[in-house]
């Protein structure tokens, strides 16, 4: 998305445009801040640059994060104001190009009248998931009866919102008129846990024998995020339905699936996506993502 001329050939006629490439996972934004402000910021810039261009432009989605509200936020509402962390702290660079974006996806709708919305997906999961998501290695792990890993005491805090709902947030941002102009939180208020109790339940559900190991806090964490999906719900009738225990069940049997079609292991797995093939799990060695 650094490429105008790439990217404005490749959304050349498009009526709706999805803006959600970015750099994201905490261990990559730390191991690459100057990078992710980069992308995040300069390639949301070029993003709306060319939807500028668009004659039939009906609706722009551009992307945020449920990191915007810092490390500690309970039912965290679209006016709260932000609260980002320390600078120097490489973690919230991610943060701070998100809201950037935010920023400039909103100066786009009240200057030159496109029709934009934001949404902050609060910790998404299911079926497909790669990257450094705390939900989708716990799964594996436990498919594979492997340790669990979880940061500090596990008392951090999150909602888990399963993807099929989510994605049924994106589809009325796309297409309900109320949305144009605004921000959205987009998430399960309903499913609250802590990381151990998610470990705990994870293993439940799956009937696995996985131990769950305390490791130490490779850095700054977030220990309460809590959406209000109120406006959401009030705008354009957003409303999440799968519980915990389902998404997990579900996620887990997309797992299972893959590994009879591939023949590999839970933790080394690995599928097709987009033509390319992905890494499940990016490092054994790392300790989970509470993300």
């Amino acid at each position: 998305i650094l490429d105008y001329p790439s990217l404005a050939k490749a959304m050349q006629g498009a009526n709706l445009v999805v803006h959600c490439a970015a750099v994201a996972g905490i261990d990559t934004v730390i191991k690459r801040p100057t990078e992710t402000m980069k992308v995040n910021m300069i390639g949301t810039a070029k993003v709306l640059d060319a939807a500028k261009t668009l004659d039939k432009l009906e609706r722009l989605v551009d992307f945020s994060t449920s990191e915007v509200f810092g490390a500690l936020s309970f039912r965290a509402d679209e006016n709260d104001t932000a609260k980002i962390g320390a600078v120097g702290t490489a973690r919230w660079t991610y943060a701070v190009s998100k809201l950037a974006g935010e920023h400039l996806a909103l100066a786009y709708h009240q200057e030159f009248a496109m029709p934009t919305v934001s949404v902050r997906p609060f910790n998404i999961y299911g079926p497909g998931q790669v990257g450094e998501g705390a939900l989708r290695i716990f799964i594996q792990k436990a498919l594979a009866n492997e340790t669990i890993e979880v940061h500090g005491e596990g008392n951090q805090i999150r909602a888990w919102c399963y993807i099929d709902d989510f994605i049924e947030g994106l589809l009325l941002t796309l297409s309900h008129p109320a949305a144009v102009g605004e921000t959205l939180n987009i998430g399960n208020a309903r499913a609250v846990i802590t990381i151990y109790g998610l470990a705990q339940t994870v293993v439940r559900v799956l009937k696995s024998s996985s131990p769950i190991k305390f490791v130490k806090r490779p850095g700054p964490d977030v220990d309460l995020r809590v959406p209000s999906v109120d406006k959401a719900r009030n705008l354009i009738g957003f409303e999440a339905r799968i519980d915990l225990e389902e998404g997990i069940r579900r996620t887990a049997e997309y797992f299972r699936q893959q590994m009879l079609i591939t023949g590999e292991t839970p933790t080394t797995h690995r599928w097709k996506e987009r033509g390319e093939f992905a890494e499940a799990v990016q490092s054994s060695e790392k300790p989970t993502s509470t993300e």
